[in-house]
């Protein structure tokens, strides 16, 4: 059968893709080079688009109130929740008590594999910066504290890169993190179905670039004392249950309430409540709350604590809602500039495949900003219309994009001079380690989407 006629680009097809071209650029130059935060970057470069695309400054002001608006309005509580979910087990020292019992259960052949399950645990409610600051650290201590002749450089980093490598793959390709989360809101996906996929293909994902590629990458590469530690207050440890109820709970809340929408007629109205508690926000909340006493006994009602653990959430949170805002006004006036409308015509004509091409769009924007969730939140935005017409599952265009939202971090990548201070890596050595294995796990993770959705 003769292949669909591909047609030709139009001049205003040409003036749109270079608009948005010339706008990411922008935003790169103000963010790389005149060292602006990310959220003035993005808004500039989001001006730009819609000026050069033609749009009347009125309308262009508009859609970035609204893709703004639209992002922080469904995502302000969930990372707010998360990242005090974070502080709460990184102050009470509840994540590296989950560590260290981990790797002395392995020992020190399986230590590379305790690394990287405890990462995939410990990072599902958490994010990617906040799962590194509380894991790396115990890691790199329990790497020095290696047998004699096994404690080298390199044998360091074949612990620690592991765990990068499961923080990245939960952060990406797992809800309740948000930018899965908000792609999955975007495109009308199943939550439940993209959790269970993310897992299918994140926890091979993560083998291969994290053990495996380790030894490869680590030889040759030198460290130095990390720059960065981290805080803990005067609190006992709480045991590995406690610890791991509070880390498992917002998880195992969301996905019951998918379960509860499988029962039967006759049983599902018993079971509504769990429909309720299901919501990320929601069962984030109750995860707050059940932690709090979980992790601080009956010192939650001191002022300190509660000082801290909040103190200590929200000094991130505002830079974290700045940009994922600033991405989301970006992505609406590319939305509103017809960007999303193109990309429907060109895999309409079966140029490339939807799953690739939404691959393809969020690496581009992964590497323009250096945001994950910013490239999650703004590709999910213009493939919203391409995933209603094309017929392809929404859950693995979720997934595509999670996966090439990773691709090759560098130096407009906040989380490239967090991984460089918490290895003690230069910047040659962070290419080689961090770089490289981000760049796998977006390449392998595409192709395992690609596999998997052609199966499943």
């Amino acid at each position: 059968m003769a292949g669909r006629a591909v047609r030709p680009m139009t001049p205003a097809d040409y003036r749109l893709v270079l608009s948005a071209i010339i706008g990411i650029a922008l935003s790169i130059a103000l963010i790389i080079r005149g060292r602006l935060h990310p959220f003035v970057g993005l808004l500039c470069g989001a001006f730009t688009v819609g000026l050069l695309a033609g749009l009347p400054m009125k309308e262009t002001a508009e859609a970035v109130e609204k893709g703004a608006g639209a992002i922080l309005g469904g995502t302000g509580l969930v990372v707010a929740l998360g990242l005090g979910l974070g502080a709460m087990l990184q102050l009470s020292d509840g994540a590296g008590g989950l560590a260290r019992a981990a790797l002395r259960i392995s020992g020190v052949r399986g230590a590379p594999w305790a690394s990287l399950g405890t990462a995939l645990v410990i990072g599902l409610p958490l994010f990617f910066e906040t799962g590194l600051v509380l894991l790396l650290p115990i890691v790199a201590s329990a790497a020095a504290a290696l047998p004699s002749g096994q404690n080298g450089d390199a044998a360091k980093l074949r612990l620690m890169l592991p765990a990068l490598a499961g923080l990245s793959v939960v952060h990406a390709l797992v809800p309740p993190h948000p930018g899965p989360l908000l792609a999955v809101d975007v495109l009308d996906a199943s939550l439940g179905r993209t959790l269970l996929y993310g897992l299918i293909v994140g926890i091979p994902t993560a083998i291969i670039a994290g053990p495996l590629l380790a030894r490869f990458t680590a030889p040759g590469v030198k460290l130095s004392e990390p720059l960065l530690e981290p805080i803990k207050i005067d609190v006992p440890t709480p045991s590995v249950g406690r610890a791991l109820t509070a880390v498992l709970l917002p998880v195992a809340l969301i996905t019951a309430g998918q379960v509860a929408a499988l029962l039967p007629p006759a049983v599902a109205p018993h079971f509504q409540w769990l429909g309720w508690v299901s919501h990320p926000v929601v069962a984030l909340l109750v995860a707050v709350l059940v932690a709090l006493p979980l992790l601080f006994g009956r010192r939650i009602t001191d002022r300190t604590i509660q000082g801290a653990i909040w103190t200590e959430a929200m000094t991130p949170a505002g830079g974290i809602l700045l940009a994922i805002g600033a991405g989301g006004a970006l992505k609406q006036v590319l939305v509103t500039a017809g960007l999303s409308d193109l990309l429907v015509r060109v895999a309409g004509d079966g140029a490339i495949s939807p799953l690739l091409l939404a691959w393809g769009v969020s690496v581009c924007i992964r590497l323009a900003t250096g945001s994950a969730t910013v490239a999650t939140i703004t590709t999910a935005g213009v493939m919203q219309g391409l995933v209603a017409t094309s017929g392809v599952d929404p859950e693995w265009v979720v997934l595509a994009i999670g996966a090439g939202s990773l691709f090759f971090s560098h130096v407009n990548d906040p989380g490239f001079w967090l991984v460089k201070s918490y290895l003690g890596t230069d910047m040659p050595g962070t290419f080689k380690t961090w770089s490289i294995m981000e760049t796998v796990v977006a390449v392998v993770g595409l192709l395992l989407v690609l596999a998997a959705s052609s199966i499943l």
